[in-house]
């Protein structure tokens, strides 16, 4: 056990019948509780730094979490747009190139799912190209119409 060392401490009558009181109610030494109090004194603007810090976090994630959802919300409407139009545009096969149909179908699927892996493997998104289509730099002279 550390060895401790002594500190006088010179109290008001008022302030010394609160410090008995509370260390006769919880069964320990005023040392102990001038202790803690010190101690929280001390430690009060690490408190403080710690939790600012910890809202800085929270509202960086909050900002993250709000771009992935608008970011979500536009993948789906894309999807869904794409799902409609494809669907009204699309006829119905006859049964016969049913089967070709769903070869082809799996080899196209196999072409996406290679090129989608080159994209991101690149860190290519969409989202960012429609983004820069949408906005053109600054001092493209763009605000004519095409």
């Amino acid at each position: 056990m550390p060895l401790k060392q002594r500190l006088s401490v010179y109290l008001d009558a008022e302030m010394m019948a609160r410090l008995e009181k509370l260390a006769a109610k919880e069964h320990t030494a005023k040392s102990a509780i001038g202790e803690a109090a010190i101690i929280s004194f001390l430690t009060a603007d690490d408190a403080e730094r710690w939790e600012a810090a910890v809202t800085r976090r929270i509202d960086r994630l909050t900002r993250s979490v709000d771009r992935m959802e608008r970011d979500l919300e536009f993948s789906v409407e894309a999807l869904a747009l794409y799902i409609r139009a494809w669907l009204t545009a699309t006829p119905p096969l006859p049964d016969n190139a049913q089967a070709a149909a769903q070869a082809k179908g799996r080899e196209r699927y196999e072409s996406f799912i290679e090129a989608l892996g080159r994209r991101l493997a690149k860190g290519q998104r969409l989202a960012r190209e429609v983004a820069e289509e949408i906005t053109p730099p600054a001092g493209s002279g763009s605000d004519e119409a095409p």
